[in-house]
């Protein structure tokens, strides 16, 4: 009995979240997942002109985002990620999306304004 006492159980070591943060997380990967979306229908489907290798990686940087920002709003959805280690990495998660999505569109403005040709 008094070994059991000594163990604790992975409940007991939980560590809960301050309110607010979850919604806070939540909100701000729909937020920028919204804006990935509107930006990638632009710049794939409405945008005028010839497609090169850079417009390309645009692209294929913008759908990488797209792809790791969905991933990070799922985990933020899971109810294990009320839990402060699972919230740091879903963090982490959004961080990467939003490093790729920043080279993406920075890829995209210098492909457009026609500063990178490759």
């Amino acid at each position: 009995m008094a070994e059991d006492s000594k163990t604790e159980s992975p409940q007991e070591s939980r560590i809960p979240l301050p309110a607010g943060y979850r919604q806070g997380i939540i909100t701000a990967i729909t937020v920028l997942l919204g804006f990935s979306l509107l930006f990638v229908r632009y710049w794939d489907f409405e945008l005028p002109g010839a497609w090169s290798i850079s417009s390309t990686t645009a692209a294929i940087f913008m759908t990488v985002a797209i792809t790791l920002q969905i991933v990070a709003l799922w985990r933020s959805l899971q109810i294990k990620d009320d839990d402060v280690i699972e919230y740091n990495k879903t963090l982490r998660w959004f961080l990467v999306s939003t490093i790729v999505l920043l080279v993406g569109l920075a890829i995209a403005g210098l492909s457009f304004s026609q500063v990178i040709k490759f």
